[in-house]
């Protein structure tokens, strides 16, 4: 009887590993989740979740640009680094002309209000004018400057405050009233 137990026992097995490989998911798994784009091992490949970020796009710009820059206190000089990132702005811009461009201005709170929107009004006008030597069309954008307003961080620390006195650009389709 031992012997007919063992070979029900097996027949079972078998049974159930034929049926658990018959069982497959990609159609379930496909639906779940988008198959991932093989990766080159490069450090362009696109960082997981982006893969279908398309060129042209609002979210390649930010991306793959970037659309910040940074200056040191009390200054609307652009330096290497703000100059690099300006650089790679417009190559894209002119690459893609249908975009226009909001360049915004902002500064920390290192002095009166009045001086701070001048002073982060000089940075995007700073910015327009650079983008504008790289070829970018002048019509196609315009500067603001909003001071002290919007900060990134209320903070005290020297490090922290730099994340304030900034100019981002921002890509619209059409242009704003009342800048």
């Amino acid at each position: 009887m031992p012997v007919t137990t063992g070979y029900a026992a097996r027949l079972i097995a078998a049974a159930m590993l034929l049926a658990l490989t018959a069982c497959t998911t990609p159609d379930i798994a496909s639906v779940e989740e988008p198959a991932a784009v093989p990766m080159t091992g490069q450090t362009n490949d696109p960082a997981p979740g982006f893969e279908n970020v398309k060129a042209g796009s609002e979210e390649d710009f930010i991306l793959n640009v970037g659309r910040r820059i940074y200056f040191t206190q009390d200054s609307a000089a652009l330096d290497s680094v703000a100059k690099a990132t300006l650089d790679n702005q417009a190559a894209w811009l002119n690459g893609n002309p249908s975009w226009l461009l909001k360049l915004q201005g902002f500064a920390d709170d290192s002095g009166s209000a009045s001086k701070m929107e001048a002073l982060s009004q000089k940075r995007a006008d700073a910015a327009m004018a650079y983008l504008a030597s790289k070829g970018v069309d002048a019509s196609r954008m315009w500067a603001k400057g909003y001071g002290m307003d919007r900060e990134v961080r209320d903070c005290e620390e020297r490090s922290c405050k730099v994340q304030n006195r900034r100019v981002v650009v921002n890509l619209r389709t059409q242009r704003e009233d009342g800048v």
